[in-house]
């Protein structure tokens, strides 16, 4: 088991909260650590933008809290009308993201509630807004996230894995309840991507050089994940027709292979260049091989309308998949203009931070 930075942030502010609380003299600590253990985010970023939300949203429950303890006592039902209340606000302005934490703000105040109610409502509210500033401070300052790093990886080896599979479906070598079960796990792991990428969206520097760097980086990204997407559907769709492909005409299965192997080379080579193990201009003879690819396919393509032993209707069903070859290639040649884009013509600020994916 690997323990992540986020599970090392989570310790650090409830250990913050905790020796904070008693330093002041609180005579319940464990509060600031429960709002804390709420409060930690998984970005710099986030925590940036979320701490006035989570500040608003402990304000708020504090004063629904106080409100109806002196309004209607300390009956189950009235914690439960407060708790439907926050949700129901929250929701309304679309902060579902800090519900737990205003939930708990509220059971913590509401909670074995004293004669000088205002004084233990006020302790309280200390302590929980104790644990979201040490969250905030360890967010801030403690093991920055290396999700530009992860999720390089985490593309790389997913796009490795799929146009492995392209490769042994093409040459006929494929054990299919084993591609059945990776399919699965390539839409789970892309899913995985996705949420990745959101947070490397999120760590944008806080100057403004800094942040148009890391943008230019998180559009390249975004079409890194776009291209595996399109190698991935490309694979499913292979997957789905492969009876079909086994009955293509020798030339246009031929053409299909050839094609495959020329985009999913360049892919890979793309993604290399990117880390600088490939020159940049060394795939630029790929764009010239790709055109004339894609027009060799289509016009072979075309040609099988009238073989004999390929009817209208498996030309029919076959069209999809040529049509998401010609999209593939399109979106990789489009990647490695980008990535020639970022290194050629913004040389101040074009640093790379990938390391080995066993050092992450």
């Amino acid at each position: 088991m690997r323990l992540g930075a986020r599970i090392f942030k989570t310790g650090l502010s409830v250990t913050l909260a905790l020796y904070l609380a008693e330093w002041l003299g609180f005579q319940t600590p464990a509060f600031a650590a429960l709002a804390a253990f709420f409060a930690v985010q998984p970005s710099v970023r986030k925590s940036l933008t979320l701490i006035w939300d989570q500040i608003q949203a402990n304000v708020l429950s504090a004063l629904l809290a106080v409100v109806f303890v002196l309004a209607f006592g300390q009956e189950p039902f009235v914690l439960g009308t407060v708790v439907v209340l926050i949700i129901a606000i929250h929701i309304r302005f679309k902060k579902e993201a800090i519900i737990p934490l205003a939930i708990v703000t509220a059971i913590i105040i509401m909670g074995s509630p004293t004669d000088d109610f205002i004084q233990f409502a006020s302790n309280r509210f200390l302590l929980i807004m104790m644990g979201v500033f040490s969250a905030f401070a360890v967010n801030l300052v403690f093991l920055p996230p290396k999700h530009e790093n992860q999720l390089y990886h985490k593309i790389t080896s997913t796009n490795d894995d799929i146009i492995q599979w392209i490769r042994l479906l093409l040459h006929h070598e494929v054990d299919y309840r084993n591609l059945k079960e990776d399919l699965k796990k390539y839409r789970d792991q892309l899913g995985k991507i996705d949420e990745l990428f959101e947070l490397y969206r999120d760590e944008r520097g806080v100057f403004r050089k800094m942040e148009y760097a890391t943008l230019r980086k998180v559009v390249l990204f975004r079409q890194m994940i776009r291209t595996t997407r399109k190698a991935q559907r490309i694979l499913e769709s292979l997957t789905t027709n492969d009876n079909l492909i086994h009955q293509l005409p020798d030339e246009m299965a031929v053409s299909l292979r050839l094609q495959l192997d020329e985009i999913t080379n360049y892919h890979e080579r793309i993604l290399l260049k990117y880390t600088g193990k490939v020159k940049p201009e060394s795939t630029e003879d790929y764009y010239e091989e790709m055109s004339n690819g894609k027009k060799q396919l289509i016009a072979r393509f075309l040609h099988t309308r009238n073989h004999r032993d390929f009817d209208e209707a498996d030309w029919m069903t076959f069209l999809p998949v040529v049509a998401q070859v010609i999209e593939y290639c399109d979106e990789t040649e489009y990647l490695d203009r980008m990535v020639d884009r970022f290194y050629n013509y913004h040389t101040e600020d074009n640093e790379v931070h990938i390391k080995d994916r066993e050092e992450y």
